[in-house]
């Protein structure tokens, strides 16, 4: 049975879709079906924000809520925003793991929509330049991706309090530059380990 809900140190991560808009070879769903051999992660449908929010349980419990799973969640904004407004009066803080394709994909800007809604956004950076972008991270728009990445970033401070630019950490990809471009936008930076054998926020 898929898991919509699973719990990582005191964090809960919540799988909400299977789609994604890069095909990064390296992502951990290339791999395995089950995240640390006892999730199982690829949904056999997508979940509605009422079945999201019952496989939640007391979410007080938890430091933070994280959309993330084995998909880009925003192409779900809909039922994150419904997730999100659901939890905000409650103690854990808010957080969305995203490819940082979201206005791409939308059409639109659509981080005012989550103004007041989510209290942290991490964006997958994962090059130096759209060319590296592109071949770690195939995303299906091509080019135009790598900088709508990083005005995803810049647009990411106007509305949202706490964002971060993070990389994985591959040997093709220059971390320092990435450091550098995250420190140009002002916002924080993660490495994120690269995991072939065992799967571990």
């Amino acid at each position: 049975m898929s898991s919509i809900a699973y719990p990582i140190r005191d964090s809960l991560y919540l799988n909400i879709t299977n789609r994604c808009t890069n095909e990064c070879p390296f992502c951990i769903r290339n791999l395995s079906r089950q995240f640390n051999k006892q999730y199982e992660l690829w949904l056999d449908k997508e979940p509605t924000a009422e079945e999201i929010i019952t496989a939640i349980g007391d979410p007080a419990q938890y430091q933070q809520i994280v959309f993330c799973g084995y998909g880009e969640p925003l192409i779900r904004l809909d039922v994150v925003k419904v997730v999100a407004k659901k939890l905000k009066s409650l103690p854990p803080k808010i957080r969305i793991d995203t490819n940082g394709q979201a206005n791409l994909f939308w059409g639109r800007n659509i981080l005012p929509e989550l103004k007041g809604l989510i209290d942290i956004v991490s964006v997958s950076l994962n090059a130096e330049n759209a060319e590296v972008y592109e071949r770690v991270c195939r995303p299906l728009f091509g080019k135009r991706s790598y900088d709508a990445v990083i005005e995803f970033i810049k647009e990411a401070k106007r509305y949202i309090p706490e964002v971060e630019a993070t990389v994985v950490d591959l040997p093709t990809v220059d971390k320092e530059a990435c450091r550098k471009i995250a420190a140009d936008l002002g916002v924080k930076f993660r490495i994120r380990p690269y995991y072939e054998e065992t799967y571990v926020h």
